[in-house]
Formats: C-alpha cells, structure tokens, sequence
C-alpha cells in the first residue's frame, strides 16, 4: 500500500477507531471529541472556518477511502462523524455536560437519520454523500443543544 493511501485510511477511520469491530462510528465520534475542545477556544468566525474546511477535507478522504476500498460508504470510514461532530459544537459552550449531551445528541441523530438526512444519503454519492448527512445530523444536534442549552439556563435560574 502507498504512502498516500494509508495516510487516507488512517485519516478515514479516525486513526482506525472505525476498525473497531463493534460500534465503529461512536468510537469514531469519540476521535472528534478533543477536537471540539480544540476549536471551541478559537474565535466563532475561525471556529466556523475550522470547521468548515474539515468538512471539505473529510469529503475528499472519504472519497478517497472509498476507491481504496472498493466499498460504498463503508462502516469504517468515521471521518464523517467527526465532521458532523464538529458542526454539533461549531458556536456552543464546550465542557463536560455539553460535550455528553452532545455527543449523544449528534449519536442519535446519525444513527435515527430523520428526514431529509437518510434522503440526502441514498440522493447524494461519493465523499459528498458519507459525509453531508453527517453535517445535517450535526445541524440538527446543534440545534437541539442550543435548545437544551437555554432550558436547562431558564430552569436554573428559577
């Protein structure tokens, strides 16, 4: 194997967390987790940059990892999840309570697929396609934390 294709593997599969033979893409998300500690100290507008420039990167890995091996949208391939991971915390506070509801936030959304996300799925291929209803599940669990976010504030201050 090249240089290059193993780069792409290892990038692919969240530095082989979705080799884990058994719920491949939450360890896979687990890799996002430092991550969004990482950019949630950055500025919102270079956050949001961050972000999406990983999102560009991780269509091409995933494109990539799938011509490598000659497999549509295959388990292991958990770049994705860290993408949609990241846009789950792009804008948010980042500590333990929101780093857990978070992640099992963005985890049920990924795994539930509502619509238009498992459409998006079967329409859209390649990289684009691995990747894109992973950001909408993101979308979709940062809204739901923001929500959380300002209950658990308006319950608190009672």
């Amino acid at each position: 194997m090249k240089f290059r294709e193993r780069a792409v593997l290892i990038l692919a599969t969240g530095f082989f967390s979705g080799t884990i033979p058994f719920a491949p893409g939450t360890f896979g998300t687990l890799i996002g987790l430092p991550i969004c500690f990482l950019f949630a100290h950055f500025h919102l507008g270079l956050s949001v940059v961050c972000v999406l420039l990983f999102i560009i990167i991780a269509i091409g890995v995933a494109s990539a990892a799938e011509k490598i091996l000659k497999q549509k949208d295959p388990a292991k391939i958990v770049i994705d999840e860290i993408a949609g991971l990241l846009v789950t915390f792009v804008g948010l506070p980042f500590n333990a309570q929101t780093a857990v509801f978070g992640f099992i936030i963005f985890r049920a959304f990924d795994i539930l697929k509502p619509f238009p996300i498992r459409l998006l799925e079967r329409k859209v291929s390649g990289g684009s396609g691995v990747v894109l209803d992973d950001v909408l599940a993101g979308i979709y669990a940062n809204l739901t934390l923001r929500f959380v976010i300002a209950i658990i504030g308006i319950l608190s201050s009672r």
